[in-house]
């Protein structure tokens, strides 16, 4: 019974992927860039060092919704079974009788972990209704003025980021169901799952005074949940890299399969992104040029860190052995709030203040 109603919601989304590749194929290229747009990559190399800069809380706040919404969705995955369409319409049962329909791939179709929930979906809407709720909250604050706040220009500023929340929603939605990556009902589950991860960050306060033994032992713990449970699975019998097997199968070139979608190297990069944060703030270098609030030394911070950064990104960890490009990939990670958090501002001030000395 369940099978049957399961096989029904996913014919459904394979038609409707079928549906947008024949309909919309012009708009290949937006659907491919929203994809690469929502990747939480993007959250680490370009979002944070800018709001770290700006407003260090909400920094600090996007590394933990990205790192613990991702690892959820890790688990979720591994719970869930959920099948990818580039896969499943060649090995379904569902098409039986009739021709299944024809479902083209992309560079970013064969990712090689379980589909529900998605991914992009989940990291797009917690980053997002972070950055949203953040916004409101700054700008809010900033409006009081005796106790009384400008209602109008509060319900304009509501309306424009809300909206731009959803079209973003949207936009990712629609363009992991174009590549075939998704199923809808695996993008809307990416959405809610994601929002309420961000709500649960938004009412959470000690992850801003959190000390580096915290962070040491968050880091450890979520490490060794995803590690033990994969190993407790496997010892019965279930394995849980099931999907990688059919990625390889089904995918139509090779090349597309890439190492760095397989479910632990997510893992490594979100837990080296949480603990660097971690060494970052507890960093003598941090607490040196934390007090610093010149408007230059931040757009230099700003400046130095996504050029910087840029760079540090074209690096990529060789993928011919799993274990070196595990750690490279933890490393790598790590080394991108450290830089953002530590080195950069305390290389900037230092330069600044140099300057001034010239100067007088």
């Amino acid at each position: 019974m369940f099978g049957a109603l399961m096989d029904s919601v996913q014919g459904f989304g394979v038609s409707a992927t079928h549906y947008l590749q024949r309909n919309y194929e012009d708009a290949q290229g937006l659907f491919l860039w929203v994809s690469w747009a929502a990747d939480l990559r993007n959250t680490f190399f370009i979002f944070f060092p800018l709001w770290f800069h700006l407003r260090p809380s909400v920094g600090i706040k996007l590394i933990w919704v990205a790192v613990i919404g991702d690892w959820l969705n890790l688990v979720f995955k591994w719970i869930l079974f959920g099948e990818r369409p580039y896969w499943w319409v060649h090995e379904t049962a569902h098409y039986s009788n009739t021709v299944p329909p024809h479902i083209e791939q992309y560079p970013m179709t064969c990712e090689t972990g379980p589909g529900s929930p998605s991914g992009h979906a989940m990291g797009a809407a917690g980053i997002y209704y972070t950055l949203a709720t953040s916004v409101l909250a700054i700008m809010s604050s900033g409006r009081t003025h005796g106790g009384k706040k400008s209602s109008n220009k509060d319900w304009y500023l509501k309306a424009t980021l809300w909206t731009l929340f959803w079209g973003v929603q949207v936009c990712v939605c629609l363009s992991r169901v174009f590549i075939a990556a998704h199923f809808p009902h695996q993008v809307v589950a990416g959405v809610i799952a994601g929002m309420m991860v961000a709500e649960a960050f938004n009412r959470t306060q000690w992850i801003y005074s959190a000390s580096m033994k915290k962070y040491f032992y968050t880091t450890f713990f979520l490490t060794s949940f995803a590690v033990g449970f994969y190993l407790l699975l496997k010892a019965v019998g279930v394995d849980l890299l099931w999907t990688l097997e059919k990625a390889q199968k089904w995918c139509v070139r090779p090349e597309w399969v890439h190492l760095d979608t397989t479910p632990f190297a997510s893992l490594l990069r979100n837990m080296g992104s949480l603990f660097g944060l971690g060494l970052g703030l507890h960093s003598p270098l941090y607490i040196e040029t934390k007090k610093s609030n010149s408007t230059l030394a931040k757009a230099g911070c700003i400046i130095s860190s996504l050029f910087l950064l840029h760079l540090f990104d074209s690096f990529k960890p060789p993928t011919h052995t799993a274990p070196l490009f595990y750690l490279l990939s933890f490393c790598k990670s790590a080394t991108v709030p450290l830089v953002t958090v530590s080195i950069i501002p305390y290389c900037v001030n230092g330069a600044l203040r140099l300057q001034n000395k010239k100067g007088l």
